[in-house]
């Protein structure tokens, strides 16, 4: 049987089949494992509920997991707190900045209902030239999480990591 660290290892290196460059431990989504006599229990939470990734992932850490030893493993979703995009490490925000996507800006905190606002969402700086002058192009990339923006400084277009 492999230890829980081990098996946090394992877990942890698993890639974000939609960002490949992050491993949900750099997108913050690994809340836990642990280790019991007969199996490993993994708890995950979605970037957001109705994330598609999440069979893949599910599936990709139980396949790492039996790879590494294990036989019997059960992944988890822990849907509460919920998941925020300061969960990002460093080094995920890292990453996705050198993939040329900008990584989110702090999320914004409420207490109670969230209040209806009419401005536009702050603007993600250029992951290529680090410029805050910069456009929202689209409300949606190639997944949900993301949208497209423009820089007005070197002109470039790129995705943005949304903030939640």
């Amino acid at each position: 049987m492999v230890t829980a660290a081990a098996a946090r290892d394992v877990a942890a290196g698993t890639p974000d089949p939609e960002l490949p460059m992050l491993t949900v431990a750099d997108l913050g989504i690994l809340r836990g494992v642990s280790v019991t006599a007969d199996d490993v229990v993994v708890t995950i939470t979605p970037t957001y509920s109705g994330c598609p990734a999440m069979r893949e992932i599910s599936a990709d850490i139980t396949r790492r997991l039996k790879g590494a030893g294990c036989d019997r493993v059960t992944v988890k979703t822990q849907l509460a707190p919920p998941w925020s995009t300061d969960w990002i490490t460093p080094d995920g925000r890292r990453k996705l900045a050198e993939a040329g996507i900008a990584p989110p800006s702090a999320a914004p905190r409420h207490s109670g209902p969230v209040p209806l606002t009419l401005t536009r969402p702050a603007t993600a700086r250029c992951p290529r030239c680090g410029s805050a002058r910069t456009r929202q192009t689209a409300q949606f990339g190639a997944t949900a999480c993301k949208s497209l923006a423009r820089c007005d400084e070197c002109g470039e277009p790129f995705e943005a990591v949304k903030a939640l």
